[in-house]
C-alpha cells in the first residue's frame, strides 16, 4: 500500500505562483510514476503532469506547459508541482497519483494509488 497526502494548495491571484506537494508513505517510493491531476467543478479529471522514477523523464498537458514544473525528492519521499503564472482556469482540486509501472501515463486509469486532493483557487 502506498499513503499519498498532498498539501500547499490555496487562494491565489492569476499571475501568482503555488508549489503543491505530495507525500508518500508505505512502498518504495521512488519505483513509481508519480503524477498530478486535476479536477474542476463540473469537469472531468484531466491530466496535468507526470514523472518518472527511471531517468526523471516528464510530460506535461499543453494547457500546462511552460508554466507547471514537476519535480520529485526520492529522499524525502515526496513529488512537487511548481505552478507559476497561474489563470482562473487553474481553478481545481489537484490529486497526485503513483503509477507502479513507471510510466509517463496520461490517463488515470492505470495509477494504483490516488491522495485526497488540494484545493487550489485562482481569482481574476
Amino acid at each position: 500500500q502506498v499513503q499519498l497526502v498532498e498539501s500547499g494548495g490555496g487562494l491565489v491571484q492569476a499571475g501568482g505562483s503555488l508549489r503543491l506537494s505530495c507525500a508518500a508513505s508505505g512502498r518504495t517510493f521512488s519505483s513509481y510514476a508519480m503524477a498530478w491531476f486535476r479536477q474542476a467543478p463540473g469537469k472531468e479529471r484531466e491530466f496535468v503532469a507526470v514523472i518518472r522514477w527511471r531517468g526523471g523523464s516528464t510530460r506535461y498537458a499543453e494547457s500546462v506547459k511552460g508554466r507547471f514544473t514537476i519535480s520529485r525528492d526520492n529522499a524525502k519521499n515526496t513529488v512537487y508541482l511548481q505552478m507559476n503564472s497561474l489563470k482562473p482556469e487553474d481553478t481545481a482540486v489537484y490529486y497526485c497519483a503513483a503509477d507502479f509501472a513507471d510510466q509517463l501515463t496520461v490517463v488515470g486509469g492505470p495509477y494504483d494509488y490516488w491522495g485526497q486532493g488540494t484545493q487550489v483557487t485562482v481569482s481574476s
